[in-house]
């Protein structure tokens, strides 16, 4: 009765070991042949363009849709954003800091949290840190942290990409060809009415950047091209129907402003071409700019702003960003109208978010995916190594004549045995990848 029992078990075992070793060789596991689609959060899919990405891992600090909405065209070039910056060299990193993006915290990150063979020097009490290349009195980082608001306080990209060399050589005491130093620009943006509300509630309390150069084809706008908004020394408890009617306010689709080639639209001279036209312009500036940038991180997604930074530069913090959502901007209460309202003042920092936040997610996923790939090819290099390694030891058995007349047979069933094990723990690494996705 007993061996009859144990045969009944054994029928259903061996089967499903005979259909796990059989999908094996259709679909191994380090190939990208065959995927699993589901409409369940957390399996992987494999990306391919015009369809929709599925995320796969959510995390726990982050509200994160599970598909993405393509709207836009983004090429194998324009996702895999990984630069070799060479510290030890002439490549200098450019923070861009636009108002109310979570910038502060962001340059924080870039001279107190990461990982380097020679850390920032921030002395208690002082606003700056000393970031030298290692062994050199060079700075590798252009921010606000690091060497100040040298091209003025929040320098646009028109501003910087025309001070930062002239400024960074003067610092290092050297005059190094443009084409031998990279500057690698980087920024951060953030949802335009969480954004907008948020810079309202900072002017509220009193802060101007009045100082602020805008520098444009070699000057600053006069006061006719870029009028205040008020008349005093600030604007200390504007109401936020007045901070909306000002049509100077600077705060208008901020974010597509400080991105573009404002010398494109002759600067601030709002009379050199139609609002409509002027607005098509800077938007597709800001867009290929940001594009083209060696790094962009979002406000709303603080983790995933951390993996793809250390993705691109190879760099790696020490502690893991946090996500706040407890911010001023998420404190106001506004209806649906008083939303309109803002995202009308701020149409162009709407598309170019939507552009922004598709562009970063896909990129995010390009890179999960990479590693993935990475990951199983490390593993199977690895194995292929182990293969190698116990051939040569089996081979070295038989020339030392190990095991006598015998060795041969011995051998040859051991190198079997070996490969049969190998199937078996591929399957079973394969089905622990399956239970992972």
């Amino acid at each position: 009765m007993e061996e009859k029992f144990n045969r009944l078990i054994f029928i259903p075992i061996a089967a499903v070991l005979f259909l796990m070793i059989g999908y094996q060789y259709v679909c191994p596991a380090d190939s990208n042949t065959c995927y699993f689609r589901s409409d369940e959060k957390g399996l992987f899919q494999r990306y391919s363009p015009g369809l929709e990405l599925v995320y796969t891992e959510p995390e726990a600090d982050e509200d994160l849709p599970s598909k993405i909405t393509s709207r836009f065209n983004f090429t194998e070039r324009e996702l895999d954003r990984r630069v070799d910056f060479n510290i030890r060299g002439d490549d200098v990193m450019v923070f861009l800091h636009i108002q109310k993006t979570g910038g502060t915290t962001f340059g924080r990150h870039l001279v107190k949290n990461i990982q380097l063979e020679q850390p920032c020097d921030c002395m208690a009490g002082q606003r700056k840190c000393t970031c030298h290349r290692p062994g050199k009195a060079e700075s590798w980082l252009f921010s606000r942290f690091s060497t100040g608001w040298s091209c003025g306080l929040h320098a646009d990209w028109t501003e910087l990409t025309s001070c930062v060399p002239v400024v960074m050589n003067k610092r290092d005491k050297k005059n190094t060809p443009k084409s031998k130093r990279n500057f690698y620009y980087i920024t951060m943006l953030r949802d335009p009415v969480s954004r907008y509300l948020s810079e309202w509630k900072h002017v509220q309390r009193g802060a101007t950047w009045k100082t602020a150069l805008h520098m444009c084809d070699g000057r600053p706008p006069t006061q006719d091209e870029l009028p205040a908004c008020y008349s005093g020394e600030d604007w200390t408890g504007v109401p936020l129907p007045d901070f909306m009617n000002c049509p100077s306010n600077l705060a208008n689709n901020r974010q597509v402003r400080m991105l573009a080639d404002l010398s494109l639209v002759g600067c601030y001279n709002m009379s050199s071409m139609s609002e409509l036209e002027r607005g098509r312009v800077l938007l597709a500036s800001a867009k290929s700019n940001l594009r083209n940038m060696a790094f962009f991180g979002l406000t709303e997604f603080q983790r995933k702003t951390q993996y793809l930074f250390e993705r691109t530069f190879g760099l790696r913090f020490i502690r893991p960003f946090t996500q706040i959502n407890s911010t001023r901007a998420a404190s106001v209460g506004i209806n649906e109208k008083v939303r309109w309202r803002i995202e009308g003042l701020n149409a162009l920092d709407v598309e170019l978010y939507e552009y922004a936040k598709e562009l970063f997610l896909r990129r995010y996923q390009y890179n999960r995916q990479r590693q993935h790939q990475e990951e199983r090819l490390r593993r199977r290099q690895e194995r292929q190594q182990r293969q190698r390694l116990h051939r040569t030891y089996l081979a070295e058995l038989w020339r030392l004549g190990i095991g006598g007349g015998g060795g041969a047979e011995e051998a040859e069933e051991e190198e079997v045995e070996v490969k049969v094990l190998e199937e078996v723990a591929t399957t079973e690494d394969y089905g622990s990848q399956v239970v992972r996705w």
